[in-house]
């Protein structure tokens, strides 16, 4: 079964695989949208999907791919632990981090040319 749910954010589409409840669901939303709605941080779009195997042998049956879009770079985040509060805390940590490179490198200003054996303008320096 794969669900879909939009409400906070529009730009970011929070979608389930399986058997995710309704609790774990709002709970990644609620982190999710403390991440991607932090003040400094370029436009944001994208798709998280949350997935518990129905397998019941399988170690760690959650997992989660976030593929967002944070200004002009994209970035991938994966994560897997045994329940869903764990991921969704790990989910929020790895795209904190991502987020925060994203935001120093959307930064114009900081930004060096690539030097001529690069490919870089030989006359700019």
């Amino acid at each position: 079964m794969t669900s879909d749910n939009t409400k906070a954010t529009p730009s970011v589409r929070l979608r389930r695989d399986g058997a995710v409840d309704d609790g774990t669901l709002a709970y990644a939303r609620t982190k999710i949208d403390a991440v991607v709605g932090r003040p400094g941080l370029p436009s944001v779009f994208g798709e998280v999907r949350i997935q518990r195997a129905a397998a019941h042998h399988v170690q760690r049956p959650w997992s989660a791919t976030a593929d967002l879009h944070i200004g002009t770079r994209q970035v991938v985040v994966l994560a897997e632990e045994a329940s869903g509060r764990a991921l969704v805390d790990q989910l929020q940590d790895r795209l904190r981090r991502q987020a925060e490179k994203a935001a120093h490198a959307w930064d114009d200003g900081h930004r060096t040319t690539n030097p001529p054996w690069r490919g870089g303008d030989r006359h700019s320096a």
